[in-house]
């Protein structure tokens, strides 16, 4: 058995990891793979952080595409052979003519939830304009999905499985940057990077709107390092890079922002 309630301490996503942590003593004991629903960037992030200290399974997360964003993980015994592979995926087609009448991720998700489905059992939604959408979605909702998905906002739209190499991925937008800071503040490096006052900044992290490593982080002065990804809500991702000490003691930062 795994120490349930030693891995649990502290977590945010109680109940998400919970269900994993049942899922890989699921796998250990019946020596099969095991998968998880889509599991969001938060859920995912914290799910490797409390798995990174067990050796007895190794886990595989996959959403279809390198960026997806919500993914779902198989989990299997160490020992045993994993791949892309055995992350069971669907992917659809959602399509129209939304030239008077255009959609957004909302819609499309809301639509997809109206027929009754859970959110848990979709991945990413990729708007294509005028087109319609594709999503990604576990196996056994594609048949369902395919009949009864057939509105979207007022466009009337076929619903039809696509191989998953037919998805139009779009590579996100990046911005490289650099900044020389006095300190490693979380609010100086993230004001710098999404252009915006410190007072600005402030004003996001007090509301709980700013995540590192997809944490929420409630302090402007929390230190950030090499490596970690600031994300705030509505407003795109920041990569931080390499940090050099320049002569007068200040910090030159490497930022690349994704929009």
């Amino acid at each position: 058995m795994l120490p349930r309630e030693e891995l649990l301490k502290g977590v945010e996503n109680r109940d998400s990891i919970a269900r994993v942590i049942d899922q890989a003593e699921q796998a250990i004991k019946t020596w099969e793979v095991v998968l998880t629903d889509f599991l969001s960037p938060p859920e995912l992030a914290e799910m490797q952080r409390v798995f990174n200290r067990l050796t007895e399974v190794q886990l595989l997360p996959w959403g279809g595409y390198p960026q997806a964003e919500r993914q779902r993980v198989a989990i299997a015994r160490s020992d045993l052979p994993l791949d892309q592979s055995q992350v069971s995926l669907v992917a659809l087609e959602i399509a129209g003519n939304f030239l008077f009448d255009s959609a957004t991720h909302r819609d499309f998700l809301g639509a997809m939830l109206g027929t009754g489905i859970v959110r848990e059992k979709t991945g990413d939604i990729i708007v294509l304009g005028e087109r319609g959408a594709q999503a990604i979605v576990v196996p056994e909702l594609a048949e369902f999905l395919t009949m009864n998905l057939q509105q979207v906002r007022s466009v009337p739209v076929k619903t039809q499985p696509i191989d998953l190499s037919e998805l139009k991925i779009r590579e996100p937008k990046k911005k490289e940057l650099t900044t020389v800071e006095a300190s490693l503040r979380l609010d100086a490096i993230a004001s710098a990077g999404f252009g915006m006052s410190r007072s600005k900044m402030v004003d996001f992290i007090d509301a709980g709107d700013v995540r590192v490593n997809w944490k929420e982080v409630t302090q402007p002065s929390s230190q950030v390092k090499s490596g970690d990804l600031i994300a705030i809500r509505g407003k795109g991702r920041l990569e931080v890079g390499e940090i050099a000490v320049t002569k007068k003691e200040r910090y030159r930062v490497q930022l690349t922002r994704y929009i």
